[in-house]
């Protein structure tokens, strides 16, 4: 009787009338992030992709913590060798981008019934995907916590983060929000890859298509070994600064480290992996389904997946021995590891994304969960805000909660980042992101109303059985 008074009450009716708002609300939305995740014809990707952003988000909160003296790597050295090895997720993002949008190149490369991609198209789809964002919150911070860099002092350091290389020089490289200097990579990359792209086809446009996938695997075999020379020779003369070469005086070079390797080189063997893995994805599933290489693919699939589990775990251990000299017996492997460490985290994570492309679908299933799924599609703003925000609580929250338990304020770091980084980041998306790829969907003639062509009919149809 008391709970039928209390629901014929003016509040009571508000609760009941504010839940039905929330609940269709939250309907909506959950509508909304389906219906945006309905054209990826890759599911288990979208799960990686959030895997990724997660990994980097652990790595800054366990870093952070680390810095706060909340704990100490060196007591547990193994464990913390995985709870510190998140900054890698990097390379994971790097490789996806390798994977995905070398596919419509992969396939024109190896079906010659296939149109090749339109440059425009691709660049238009790869500035409305990454510019909004990124300005938005590039103002926002400059705006609200640095706005030194609205002085004529700092304009050349911002007309750098304008035009994406920021992580070229020490002035802005790491600087105003951590996680730029990887769009600056990324975007880069996009410039390059059709050119990338269209030098493998003027090499190979001669050859029938079932002779290109060994030769476009030797291409990118090749690109792998120049970004490993770059990264070699870019690191002693970033780490040098008075040395030159003899036919080349410094400041020249300096412009051609500028554009070649930046601060920590343009991780072109990260792309160059995905690629490769784009490459055996497509010759595998339109080329020959029923090949040698399908099969084997398919039978050590599970192999690979737990290859690349223990590459990785060994890569975290010598990651940690390099920045903390947790482990004395591999002291002998310090002068390698800046030259081959990011290759040896491009072979774990593509050897366990190969994996499970190729592997059985109850371990794409693992990673085509729904909540993941969505994680993936807001993972670009979580990954832009949280570090931020993370910041924002040590300075300013964190000295509130001097004197509690230690293990207690590292929750708190966790709290925070459920409260604030990820409804952020799906404002974020539905007010920056989302507009501005149905945007770039109506402009490029394929938004809701157009008929998928036949090539992305059998895409999603070979999705749909797998």
């Amino acid at each position: 009787m008391l709970l039928e008074v209390i629901g014929q009450s003016p509040p009571g009716r508000w609760l009941r009338a504010t839940g039905g708002g929330l609940r269709r609300l939250l309907f909506a939305l959950v509508g909304l992030l389906e219906s945006d995740l309905r054209p990826n014809t890759i599911p288990v990707l979208d799960g990686v992709r959030a895997l990724a952003c997660l990994a980097v988000l652990f790595f800054h909160v366990n870093w952070t913590t680390y810095h706060q003296h909340l704990w100490q790597p060196l007591h547990h050295p193994l464990a913390s060798s995985l709870l510190l090895v998140g900054s890698t997720g990097v390379t994971l993002f790097f490789i996806l981008s390798g994977f995905l949008l070398f596919l419509p190149y992969a396939r024109a490369l190896l079906d010659e019934g296939r149109p090749w991609p339109s440059p425009r198209r691709f660049y238009l789809r790869r500035a409305l995907r990454i510019w909004p964002a990124y300005y938005v919150s590039l103002v926002l911070l400059i705006v609200l916590w640095q706005p030194q860099y609205l002085l004529p002092e700092h304009w050349r350091e911002l007309l750098l983060f304008v035009t994406f290389f920021m992580d070229s020089t020490p002035e802005t490289f790491r600087q105003i929000n951590g996680p730029y200097w990887t769009l600056a990579i990324e975007w880069q990359f996009y410039l390059l890859l059709p050119w990338l792209a269209l030098g493998c086809f003027l090499l190979l446009r001669r050859l029938p298509s079932r002779r290109r996938f060994p030769l476009i695997c030797l291409s990118l075999g090749l690109v792998i070994v120049y970004a490993l020379l770059v990264r070699h020779w870019g690191d002693y003369y970033v780490d040098h600064p008075q040395a030159s070469l003899p036919l080349l005086p410094r400041s020249a070079l300096n412009v051609v480290l500028f554009f070649s390797y930046g601060m920590a080189g343009k991780f072109l063997e990260d792309f160059a992996v995905g690629m490769l893995i784009a490459a055996c994805y497509t010759y595998g599933r339109t080329v020959k389904p029923a090949g040698l290489l399908m099969a084997l693919l398919r039978r050590w699939s599970l192999a690979l997946w737990g290859l690349g589990g223990g590459l990785l775990v060994g890569m975290a251990v010598w990651h940690l021995n390099h920045d903390l000299g947790a482990f004395s017996w591999l002291n002998g492997l310090l002068p390698l590891y800046d030259s081959l460490s990011e290759f040896g985290f491009a072979l774990a994570y593509g050897s366990c994304l190969t994996g499970l492309l190729f592997g059985p679908a109850l371990l794409r299933a693992c990673l085509s969960w729904r909540l993941l799924r969505w994680l993936g599609l807001v993972s670009y703003s979580l990954y832009i805000w949280h570090l931020p925000l993370i910041a924002y609580f040590s300075l300013h929250i964190q000295p509130w909660l001097s004197g509690l338990n230690h293990w207690l304020v590292y929750g708190c770091y966790w709290l925070w980042v459920v409260l604030t980084a990820l409804p952020l980041a799906l404002l974020s998306y539905l007010l920056v992101e989302r507009p501005f790829l149905k945007l770039g969907q109506r402009w490029l003639g394929g938004g809701r109303g157009s008929a998928p062509s036949p090539g992305a009919r059998q895409e999603l149809a070979s999705a749909r059985k797998r």
